[in-house]
């Protein structure tokens, strides 16, 4: 049965998210001979966030995923990325923080989705911090490109502090006051 299943999910995988009658079809296969299978779940929670934006039908699938296998790290890019679109930053906050304990998670990607949950938070130092983080633990140079570009992003969102222009007359105070 594995073997069958396997062959449905690689077809929807194929077809995602170009053919998505086809992929919704291949799915229903799959898990109809394994209603547990985490890549198929995983797949339908992503066309449900991704196309329908049915984030919350989505969350329940990824959720059913994390349950089955905590291990299953492909549902950790959708599943995160649903909930900041959902706007359920407390959620992605703790789920975050518990992905960063698991063994073999990918350290790199979850400080930068932490880095953008500050960042929509308009927490920008606390984002930049993060970023350094990603920086820290990425092994790469193509994800090292993506911290990059989400840094100079951040750091273009940072307040400027408003210098107050003085008059020559002020100034010249300024100056015999020191």
């Amino acid at each position: 049965m594995g073997t069958l299943t396997n062959n449905y999910v690689f077809k929807a995988l194929e077809n995602y998210p170009y053919d998505l009658e086809e992929v919704m079809e291949a799915l229903n296969y799959a898990l109809s001979y394994d209603d547990k299978n985490t890549m198929a779940l995983t797949l339908i929670g992503k066309v449900h966030s991704e196309k329908l934006f049915k984030y919350e039908e989505a969350i329940v699938y990824f959720k059913q995923v994390l349950a089955e296998n905590i291990y299953a790290f492909e549902v950790y890019t959708p599943y995160i990325n649903t909930l900041l679109w959902n706007e359920d930053y407390k959620e992605v906050d703790e789920f975050i923080d518990f992905a960063l304990t698991v063994k073999g998670s990918d350290k790199a990607f979850l400080y930068l989705k932490k880095a953008i949950l500050y960042e929509q938070l308009k927490e920008y130092k606390k984002a930049l911090t993060f970023i350094k983080l990603a920086k820290e633990n990425t092994y790469n140079s193509e994800f090292m490109e993506s911290v990059n570009e989400e840094k100079s992003r951040i750091k273009g969102k940072v307040p400027k502090k408003n210098k107050v222009k003085l008059s020559k007359k002020d100034k010249k105070r300024k100056k015999k006051r020191n």
